[in-house]
């Protein structure tokens, strides 16, 4: 019989944003303590083993150890949230014919600078009913991880407000750069009303050219609620190929794609989401 989820909460925007440096402070004084009455012996390890979870917590990407992070969606049904980085670019209109086709929806996760520099396209993927959401204002790939508390600010606040300004809505979700979210992103994403969303199905399709390779790996994340990341305007330029296998397999498969949003339209999501988990559990279908 299937069960039944409780109800969770799905939009978990950072209550602490500073509780790690207190964390941080304290570690560090019980590693100065052990140093001073054992010596470096004891106290050496210590202080790399805290450094250690620090770092594990910027680099591992559904860490959720500085802020709240998304890494599925709580049901049992046969539904996955398709999140699409790094647009727009000019394989937008095509992605968006895709999903069309199939009847999918996806949350594009784009880039501030590059919105500015296609304001249509931005406007086009919230006219055709999908979900926007907040990846940076010029996607720093190579040090994201590493920012300052005023550049992370800045990232999040131009791309919060460039996104705003295009389509007259403020996203509610935010997906770090590289996944990759350092002590810093808690406070701006507590600002903005922003809550993390990593995945749970990955096929490496933003540096992988072989659609059949990068599909066959999200099959092996793909399960009720999973989140599964996409990527469009790589430079091997398969991403439109990749994209229609998936959406290929998932029908196939039986998945759905749904949009989790935040607030009352995150209540109705789950609502309905429990009430066709119960009407399965009270009249399964014949075993396959």
């Amino acid at each position: 019989m299937m069960q039944v989820m409780a109800k969770p909460d799905l939009h978990r925007v950072p209550r602490h944003p500073h509780a790690w440096a207190v964390v941080l402070v304290l570690s560090q004084l019980a590693v100065a303590a052990l140093w001073w009455r054992l010596g470096w012996p004891v106290g050496l390890p210590a202080m790399l083993a805290t450094h250690a979870v620090f770092l594990w917590g910027v680099l591992v990407p559904d860490s959720g150890l500085f802020s709240p992070v998304l890494k599925r969606l709580p049901t049992s049904e046969p539904v996955v949230w398709l999140t699409i980085d790094d647009g727009p670019s000019e394989q937008t209109p095509a992605v968006l014919d895709l999903l069309d086709a199939h009847g999918a929806k996806a949350t594009f996760f784009v880039v501030g600078e590059r919105a500015q520099a296609r304001p249509e396209l931005l406007r086009e993927i919230a006219r055709r009913g999908h979900g926007i959401g907040n990846h940076s204002h010029s996607h720093p790939q190579a040090w994201f991880w590493a920012l300052g508390p005023a550049a992370m600010r800045r990232q999040v606040a131009d791309a919060q407000a460039a996104i705003t300004a295009i389509t007259g809505t403020a996203p509610h979700w935010f997906r770090a750069v590289v996944g990759m979210a350092n002590p810093f992103v808690s406070a701006p994403l507590r600002t903005h009303g922003l809550a993390r969303v990593a995945w749970s199905a990955r096929g490496f399709d933003a540096v992988a050219a072989d659609p059949d390779a990068v599909v066959t790996r999200i099959e092996r994340g793909l399960s009720p609620g999973a989140i599964v990341l996409l990527h469009e305007g790589a430079r091997h330029g398969r991403n439109l190929e990749v994209l229609a296998l998936l959406l290929r397999r998932l029908d196939a498969l039986g998945y759905r794609t749904v949009l989790p949003e935040a607030g009352a339209e995150a209540d109705q999501w789950l609502e309905k989401t429990r009430e066709a988990e119960m009407e399965t559990a009270r009249f399964p279908g014949p075993p396959p």
